[in-house]
């Protein structure tokens, strides 16, 4: 059930309806219901996964908790007899439990991803180790169904059992309210990757009917539908028309091609977003924001931090941070500042911890080489970035550009030719043809095809790019806008005829203009795929 299927319009009135109409006691539970309603609508062995996971990291979250309660209490009755290598000793021992409950749950439940999401890939590769020793037997590629949406709530799931191995938040007694926490449906689709401590504060409170709440829930949902359907999925088809025949879509149609697929990804992940954001709010839930103005960066490392900033924050809290301080990464950082200096070895936790980082990021993304490529990509360019940062403090001080207007246009610039360009691993979804169709721009460019008509040979008419021109003017301003406020909250100060203009127009625009395509069957979003 796509969120932009009409079924899922037709889902959500309904939930919205009973959601409000319902005791607010029971408005959690209906949630639930909602949830694996949802999921089992995309597909019913999809219930056992999601299930599994639920199931598994409840009962040992709620283990560890005991094994900590029992630890409080045994320390509070034994206070005045226990030494301090006694306490220290049986703290250690309680910590190891709780640290067996967790290392087996990360296996089982990574495990589960990881047969269900990069089995081929794994037999691919061995297939190819085994043709190149000269091997003719092969091993047989498995039709393994892919959950929706097993990479969020496989790892939302397994954050909140880090969370409550690191003692930040205490486990959920109740299996029915962890339950609703991994399989809220409005983030089941794409993300965010929320923390139970966060979204646990809304999550289970009653809410009775605001018409304001509601209102401005469903404004950011039809502003979610404008950016996925009139701008996303048109653009989707100049996307497919250039990477879909790589002989005759060359040097500059590749600078069109990953241009227009920055512009795509924006729009449908963003869009998906706010659809999944204005559901929850329209219930008076809040949702963490996942997105922060990130084509606004001016490097690519605050582009990260604006960009999907839930998985940037679950990466960088349980893995990046975990592993820089680890005991072997001690040693090793130690053993470099002896051998190779004082500035190598403390570099080294930071560049290995981010090597894993963007690994482990990469194959999130897919299973794929190319998916790896693009993640060590963004480690290189970031890292080679920080090296630079003193010949850059240099140049600022040198041509006194810091802050000023033409210096930051050009940071933003560069940023968006450096992700664009890491995004064709994402396009073409092969690494030496990748490398080849980048290499054409600079060998086979040819201004021509602007000038020609030829751009009108991707699919697009002329209509279509007055729509994407005007709709991208209009997702810019609204950016813009928002570094003063939130722009609902400007619209709805206005008189009822400028804010029904407004959103009547938008909804017509989204009605009218929308990229539906004969037989309407609404584009899969590019993030239902991990």
């Amino acid at each position: 059930m796509l969120f932009t299927s009409y079924e899922f319009v037709a889902f959500l009135f309904l939930v919205l309806v009973l959601y409000y109409v319902l005791p607010g006691k029971f408005q959690w539970q209906f949630l639930l219901f909602a949830g694996y309603l949802f999921y089992f609508a995309a597909g019913p062995t999809y219930l056992l996964y999601i299930l599994t996971t639920t199931v598994t990291v409840w009962f040992a979250a709620c283990r560890m908790e005991k094994v900590r309660e029992r630890q409080t209490e045994y320390l509070k009755e034994h206070k005045d007899k226990l030494g301090k290598e006694e306490k220290k000793s049986y703290k250690a021992k309680m910590k190891s439990k709780l640290w067996r409950w967790l290392l087996l749950m990360l296996l089982f439940n990574l495990g589960i991803l990881a047969v269900v999401k990069y089995s081929n890939f794994a037999i691919v590769n061995i297939n190819r180790i085994i043709s190149a020793a000269g091997g003719e037997r092969t091993l047989s590629l498995r039709n393994l169904v892919l959950p929706m949406g097993i990479s969020f709530y496989t790892f939302q799931a397994l954050g909140y059992l880090i969370d409550v191995y690191r003692g930040t938040v205490k486990a959920e007694k109740n299996l029915f309210r962890f339950a609703l926490f991994v399989s809220f449906f409005p983030q089941l689709v794409q993300g965010p990757i929320s923390r139970f401590g966060d979204l646990s504060a809304t999550l289970f409170k009653s809410h009775p009917f605001q018409a304001r709440t509601v209102c401005f829930g469903l404004e950011r949902v039809l502003w979610g539908y404008f950016k996925k359907l009139v701008i996303a999925d048109r653009m989707l088809v100049g996307v497919n028309t250039i990477i879909g025949d790589t002989d005759t879509y060359r040097g500059a149609y590749v600078f069109v091609g990953m241009m227009f697929y920055a512009l795509e990804l924006y729009a449908d992940f963003t869009g998906g977003i706010d659809i999944t954001i204005g559901v929850a709010e329209a219930m008076g839930i809040r949702v963490t924001e996942n997105f922060n103005r990130p084509f606004f960066s001016k490097s690519i490392k605050e582009y990260w931090r604006r960009w999907h900033i839930t998985m940037g924050t679950w990466f960088t809290d349980y893995i990046f941070y975990p592993i820089s301080v680890c005991r072997p990464m001690l040693k090793v950082s130690k053993f470099a500042r002896a051998h190779f200096g004082e500035q190598i070895g403390k570099r080294v936790p930071v560049y290995l911890s981010s090597f894993a980082v963007w690994l482990a990021t990469g194959i999130w993304h897919g299973a794929g080489w190319n998916f790896v490529a693009w993640g060590l990509g963004n480690w290189i360019i970031i890292m080679i970035s920080q090296e630079f940062e003193p010949l850059y403090e240099k140049f600022h001080g040198r041509f006194r550009v810091e802050g000023k207007t033409p210096w930051k246009m050009f940071q933003i610039l560069r940023t968006i030719l450096l992700m664009s360009c890491l995004r064709m691993f994402d396009c073409y979804r092969d690494v030496p043809l990748t490398f080849r169709m980048f290499g054409s721009m600079f060998t086979r460019w040819d201004m021509s095809i602007f000038r020609d008509g030829s751009m009108y040979g991707l699919g697009l008419s002329g209509p279509d790019y007055m729509v994407l021109l005007a709709g991208t003017v209009l997702m810019i301003a609204v950016s813009c806008i928002q570094r003063k406020g939130k722009v609902r909250e400007m619209i709805a100060e206005k008189p009822y005829p400028v804010r029904f203009v407004i959103w009547y127009g938008l909804f017509l625009a989204v009605l009218l203009l929308g990229a539906y395509g004969a037989g309407y069957d609404a584009s899969q979003f590019i993030y239902n795929q991990f």
